[in-house]
């Protein structure tokens, strides 16, 4: 089999598998694969959280209680192939960062951004 219809054959493969992900539990997981993310864009995405995830601990440690510069900052590294607001409720569901989620969300929710 060819290189090129052997990475044909995987691709179509991982289609139908992710179709079959339960979009209910695994949303962020199901978009990943839906939007053809790298593994090097993944683990872009994930090290830009923790990132994320750093400095609002540290900046609810010094007291601040506005961390709308972080959804900003995130949205604007976020990946082109994913949608920001999508992708936080998707993290939510999966348990990323909740706390960090959870903060997107409300800010998201109160249109403060």
């Amino acid at each position: 089999m060819a290189n090129t219809e052997q990475n044909e054959t995987i691709n179509f493969y991982l289609q139908l598998l992710s179709r079959t992900i339960d979009t209910n539990n695994y949303p962020f997981t199901r978009m990943v694969i839906a939007n053809n993310v790298t593994k090097g864009e993944y683990a872009v995405l994930l090290e830009l959280l923790e990132r994320l995830h750093h400095q609002y601990v540290t900046q609810k440690e010094e007291g601040f209680l506005d961390f709308s510069s972080l959804l900003i900052q995130f949205a604007g590294m976020l990946n082109e192939k994913l949608e920001p607001n999508k992708t936080i409720y998707a993290l939510r569901k999966e348990g990323y960062y909740p706390s960090l989620m959870e903060e997107f969300i409300g800010i998201l929710e109160d249109g403060a951004v």
